[in-house]
């Protein structure tokens, strides 16, 4: 998971809009806090003009509110609304203190009210407003002070806070899978990139248009042509090399051969076969790297499976040992992803060696996917000879089995497929399957 691109975007993704929306989470409870909080001084504001209003003496002449505010939490103890009006010899209050008085930090003004949050009575905390006022120009200052519960206010906010909190939450989510269709969006060119490279694997001439991607992307796909290029050279290179290296050996192995027939011209039969057994194992291994050199060249290429070991077993059948055998061709008309030339000199050995150890039956099929399958009805091979048989310069003599399965390994793997050895269950003897991966796997 650590490795992938697009689960990483998507994580960091999410984490990124949770981290914002927890931000927003805050400070939106706290704006709304606030908000709430100057509500209360504005209700306490205009409830303080009130008091301010209904300040005058009473019958009996003394200093009293006359009218003072309606709203009942002033009248009940603890009420949670508080007024008090302050001066010298003048202490006047609503009923909701009771016996306490208001007590707020630092001095008040004249020109405005002053607002915040103070410790009240009742171990309550509280928001005021404060003022001082005159009556008369020659009479005392006298300190106006009201107050609210502020636990009203903490209410509100943790209500809020709990709906804003699954509110955000579904935008977190809606968010996230907004993350992850901009990722699937981005990444969309890569996914173009990786087909475009199965394509090039089956056809090394092919290549990626810069034009189909993004001004991000159409780099890596220059790159990719740039290295596609240079591959191509390089198998240009190696065939043409591996050619000359043909040539160039043709002529030492003919005048081996001449020496060889000489030799035994001059009667020195055992050196004539020596030369002979080296010249053939040389011309072997020659045309091996060829063959091989030529399966590397043409991975891709797609040929007729049916047509093509039809071909072969026409030539099989006219040897002797072929003519003792009945063949079933059972592939169909699906094409395999090698070209003809290559899949008969990789069907070649491995039907030769069916055919030269097969008691009356050789069948040739196919299976899901590009798969070759070739079984014979003679002795077979258990698996640790299977085994061995593949590797290369291997020759089980006891078993009669040859060089041709190994050099059908080698071409096998030049081509990007696999050869495996087993037993058939039908006609038990040995069973060779040439499995090659599907569009898309290689």
């Amino acid at each position: 998971m650590q490795r992938s691109l697009r689960v990483r975007l998507l994580i960091g993704g999410a984490f990124a809009v949770f981290a914002a929306l927890a931000v927003a989470w805050a400070a939106m409870g706290f704006l709304f806090e606030r908000h709430l909080q100057r509500q209360v001084e504005a209700d306490l504001t205009a409830r303080g003009l009130e008091v301010i209003a209904s300040l005058g003496p009473n019958a009996t002449g003394a200093l009293a509110v006359r009218s003072p505010p309606s709203d009942p939490r002033f009248s009940t103890p603890a009420g949670g609304f508080y007024w008090q009006v302050s001066g010298d010899g003048v202490l006047l209050r609503s009923r909701s203190l009771w016996d306490a008085t208001l007590a707020p930090p630092g001095p008040s003004r004249s020109d405005t009210w002053i607002n915040g949050q103070i410790d009240g009575p009742f171990e309550q905390r509280l928001v005021f407003v404060e003022r001082e006022i005159r009556l008369d120009p020659q009479s005392a200052p006298l300190t106006v002070v009201l107050g609210a519960d502020y636990e009203a206010v903490r209410t509100a906010r943790e209500a809020f806070a709990r709906e804003l909190a699954l509110f955000l939450a579904l935008l977190w989510a809606v968010l996230s899978a907004a993350a992850w269709i901009q990722v699937e969006l981005g990444l969309r060119p890569l996914e173009h990139v990786r087909a475009a490279l199965g394509a090039l694997r089956s056809q090394p001439s092919a290549r990626l248009s810069e034009r189909d991607y993004p001004t991000e992307a159409a780099p890596l796909a220059n790159a990719i042509n740039e290295l596609a290029d240079a591959r191509e050279r390089d198998l240009e290179l190696t065939k043409r090399r591996a050619a000359d290296l043909a040539h160039s050996l043709k002529t030492p192995l003919a005048a081996l051969s001449a020496q060889s027939r000489r030799a035994r011209e001059a009667g020195a039969d055992d050196a004539a076969d020596g030369l002979d057994r080296a010249i053939a194992a040389a011309a072997r291994a020659v045309e091996r790297e060829l063959a091989r050199t030529r399966a590397a060249a043409t991975r891709g290429a797609s040929s007729n499976a049916r047509a093509v070991i039809t071909r072969v077993l026409q030539v099989i059948e006219r040897t002797d040992a072929g003519q003792r055998i009945q063949f079933e061709n059972l592939l169909s008309d699906t094409p395999l992803p090698v070209g003809d030339d290559v899949l008969m000199e990789m069907s070649g050995p491995l039907l030769e060696n069916a055919t030269r150890y097969a008691a009356r039956r050789v069948r040739v099929s196919g299976g899901d996917g590009p798969v070759l399958l070739i079984e014979d009805d003679g002795p077979g091979l258990d698996p640790s000879q299977a085994e061995a048989v593949l590797q290369r310069g291997k020759r089980l003599d006891e078993s009669g089995h040859g060089l041709g399965l190994s050099i059908a390994n080698d071409l096998a793997l030049a081509t990007g497929a696999v050869l495996s050895l087993d037993r058939s269950p039908e006609l038990g003897g040995l069973r060779a399957t040439l499995r090659w991966p599907a569009p898309g796997q290689a």
